[in-house]
Order: structure tokens, then sequence, then C-alpha cells
């Protein structure tokens, strides 16, 4: 059985969330908790395998709440959000604390597509449960350098993570695409932040988001990496040394023009399952350029991705895959080396050196 505890202010959230996740026999909801406060003392008392936990809450707010669990007890905790830019905010901020991931508030309300939310809620407590949680034995970042962030007592130059050395030779590829789902704002970071600020290539990222979300998440990377980060924009010109976050519930394209290539941001495929998708951005990618192209697959849940990448290789790019010890969730990467599709498999440490490597290859 997987032990779960539920932390919510709202008797309703507690309801939705234990009664979603109790319809799977393999899944136990053994407490709740309307506070931080208590929720620690149901932690501590029940040893559960995975916590999910609301972020606003009078007496001890949610983020107080995880930095104990993350120092005291590590183990995966699901953040319960709202979709609002300060949920955004404070969601990734749980997350660069040790969050694995997050569940919008809206999802965990009736809607007609009710069982498409369950599925997933309960799909995602069964997988974060089961990992080599390995990631959460060191901590969160909070109190250590955080890559490419200033640090806190220096009101100076930031201190960056260290910068790859730049290779030489020719440059046969000028256009990265990654895929990410859970686990991913972190993982996305820790790559961006390693790059130098004259990267020579542009960056498409599609992060499994809502669509509140990914303007927050793109702001936040630009302040702490040296290339810049931003949302994505319909009929922009991509440029070198600049990361585009596709926006949430939409896809990222682009165009190759005479002497330019354009990032699109488009609703279709509306079918697909997940919105931006990683197939859909590799895919475009190897169509726009082909062995111009460097596809990477970082951590997360299902297999998107690897279409796309199928067509990417056929055209000549190149793939690269994160390690399994170093996922939050094996499941993006490994349809991509199970496929023998990845040309390396790369810990998320070495993943930002590994893309500029890779570039010369």
């Amino acid at each position: 059985m997987i032990k779960v505890v539920v932390v919510d202010d709202s008797a309703f959230m507690r309801k939705a969330i234990s009664t979603m996740l109790a319809k799977d026999p393999e899944i136990e909801v053994v407490a709740t908790a309307r506070d931080g406060e208590e929720g620690l003392e149901m932690i501590r008392r029940h040893q559960p395998d995975v916590v999910t936990m609301d972020i606003e809450m009078p007496r001890m707010d949610g983020l107080t709440a995880l930095r104990h669990v993350m120092m005291e007890m590590p183990r995966p905790v699901l953040m319960v959000s709202s979709l609002t830019t300060e949920g955004a905010e404070a969601t990734l901020k749980a997350m660069e604390l040790g969050a694995v991931d997050f569940i919008p508030k809206q999802l965990s309300k009736v809607s007609l597509d009710i069982v498409k939310i369950e599925e997933e809620l309960r799909a995602k407590v069964k997988t974060i449960a089961r990992r080599r949680m390995s990631h959460l034995a060191r901590g969160p970042l909070s109190g250590r350098a955080r890559p490419g962030a200033a640090a806190p007592s220096t009101p100076g130059a930031p201190e960056r993570a260290a910068r790859p050395a730049r290779p030489t030779g020719k440059q046969n590829r000028d256009l990265v695409a990654i895929g990410v789902s859970t686990g991913g704002p972190p993982a996305v970071q820790k790559v961006l932040s390693t790059l130098p600020q004259d990267f020579p290539a542009g960056i498409l990222i599609a992060q499994h988001m809502p669509a509140a979300f990914t303007g927050p998440f793109a702001k936040r990377l630009d302040g702490v990496c040296r290339i810049t980060v931003k949302e994505a924009e319909d009929g922009e010109r991509l440029q070198h040394g600049v990361a585009y976050v596709a926006p949430g519930g939409k896809h990222l394209r682009i165009d190759q023009k005479v002497s330019r290539i354009d990032v699109r941001v488009v609703e279709e495929p509306r079918e697909a399952l997940y919105k931006p998708s990683a197939s859909v951005l590799f895919d475009s990618v190897a169509g726009a350029v082909g062995r111009r192209g460097l596809g990477v697959v970082l951590t997360g849940m299902g297999s998107d991705g690897l279409d796309g990448m199928r067509l990417l290789k056929a055209k000549g790019g190149r793939a690269l895959a994160q390690s399994d010890s170093t996922c939050v969730v094996y499941g993006m990467p490994k349809a991509i080396v199970d496929a023998g599709l990845a040309d390396e498999i790369v810990d998320i440490d070495e993943m930002g050196e590994a893309i500029l490597h890779n570039l010369y290859k």
C-alpha cells in the first residue's frame, strides 16, 4: 500500500483528494491535516510515502511546512496550487525547495474531465512513490548556492554555476529542443543556468505546465541564467542565446525561412494529450532544420516526445536523455532510451555541458 497524507485547510479539498486517491486499491490516505503544523505532526506519526500539501494555510503555510519536511524527513511532496500568477510563483518556489510536482486546485474539483483528472492524480502518486527519491536526500536547494543564483549575502555579481568549456571545431547544430514534464522546473533551471551568455543556438522548451505557470516559470529562469529566457510569442524571430518556453495549453513549432527561423505558438493539434507537447516540438524541429536539431528529453511521466524524436533522428538530428538515477520520474527519457534513440544518457548535472558539446557533433 502507498500511504498518503493530505494537508489542506479546505475541508472540500481534503475530501476531494482523499476520495480520488481512495478509489485505487493500492493507495491509502492514512491521515488528513488542516494546516502545516498539523500536517507535520501527521507526517511524523504516519511516515507516508507521499504528501499532498496546500500552499496557503493558516498557522503554518505550505512552503514553511515543506522546508521542515525536506530537512527532517525527506519524501515526495505534491503541492496543491491555485492557477494564478501568485500560485505559480509559490509553486515554483516549492519545487526549488524539494517538492516533486504539483496538483492544480481546479483539477481536484468536480468537472467534465473528472475521470481523466482522477487517473492522472493516482498515476502521479503511484509513480513518484515508487521512485528512488535520491535527490531528496541531498535536501532542498534553499540554503545552498542555487544554480545561477546570486549569493544572498553578496550585493555584487551573482554566483553562477560552473561554465562548461566551449568545444572547438565545426558547429553542426544550432537549435536545441527540450521536452520535460514531472520534476521539470528544477531540472530545466539546472541545465540552463550552466549555459554561457553567448550560447550558439536557440533553445525551445516544451514543459508540461498550465498556462498560468509558464510566464512566471520563464521569468524565474531569466533571473538566474546567463542566457535570456522568455515565454514564446507567436511570430518572433528565433535568436541564439535565448530559450523560449512554450505557453501552457499551446504547442511550440518553428518555421524555417530563407534567412531566419520564426517561432510559432499554435493550437493544433488540439487533440494532443499534452499541450505543450514534446513530440509536436520535436516533429517541427525535424521538419524545419533536420540534422541541425538536438533533442533533449528530461524527467517526466509517460512517453511524450517519443514519436517526434523518431522523426528528428531520421532526419539526422541527435538525442540526449536524462539518466534514470537523476530523474524524478524516469518515463519520458526511458521511452527514448528503450527505443534506441538516445545518442547519450546524461546525469542532470552534466546535461548543460553535454548539450553544448553535442552542437559540434
